[in-house]
């Protein structure tokens, strides 16, 4: 299982706390959608959803004054796992991979042996990556998703290997026709980015295995 790197959620734009209330996307014929993706809709209530759980995860741990300082545009970065997924699960659709229940709680396990407990782990995703508990599972199967979708295409650890990572994802964004509300930020295609935000989520995934990093 491929480990990621410590992920800074703040980014250098203006913090998209001070207007946390959405209430329709750019595009009028979407009000109440924060994205459009492939046709279907993430609802602006579903990101607040989302970043109300981070938000209590946060609350409750030692470090929380910290942990909501460092996460101002949690919005934006829980949007973007949103939208990612879905790109992900295209780039699976078109490379004909899948991940079970089985292989997702196995890498689940492995996560918890190698980060010494499941309160640690849970601890560790909620610092570096702004994943609440309950939202484990979904960050491992995409996880385990991007591992087997460069499996598939051969994606070695190398600069081609990455590029062929990239253009992959890249396909798949564009078939998707990302719409974002402007208030988040504009999604790019080439850069899979959303606004200035960018998470290592394909950038790493062919590194060498690393261990599991608890610092702040």
């Amino acid at each position: 299982m491929h480990r990621r790197r410590r992920t800074a959620l703040t980014v250098s734009a203006a913090l998209l706390a001070a207007s946390p209330l959405l209430s329709a996307c750019g595009n009028e014929a979407h009000p109440g959608a924060a994205a459009v993706v492939g046709g279907q809709r993430i609802e602006v209530s579903t990101v607040q959803a989302e970043v109300k759980d981070v938000r209590t995860a946060q609350q409750a741990s030692p470090q929380a004054a910290q942990l909501i300082k460092d996460s101002g545009q949690l919005g934006r970065v829980k949007l973007y796992d949103l939208i990612v997924d879905r790109v992900v699960q295209r780039a699976a659709d078109d490379a004909g991979v899948t991940a079970s229940r089985k292989e997702i709680q196995d890498a689940r396990s492995v996560l918890v042996q190698q980060s010494g407990g499941q309160e640690q782990l849970a601890a560790m995703y909620l610092q570096q990556r702004g994943i609440a508990p309950d939202q484990l599972d979904d960050v491992v199967r995409r996880d385990v998703l991007v591992g087997k979708i460069a499996a598939r295409l051969g994606a070695s650890n190398s600069p081609e290997g990455q590029q062929k990572m990239n253009e992959t994802f890249t396909a798949a964004a564009r078939a998707l026709d990302i719409d974002v509300n402007p208030r988040y930020g504009a999604w790019d295609d080439e850069k899979l980015e959303l606004g200035s935000y960018k998470a290592p989520w394909i950038t790493q995934v062919t590194k060498a295995e690393e261990p599991v990093e608890t610092g702040a």
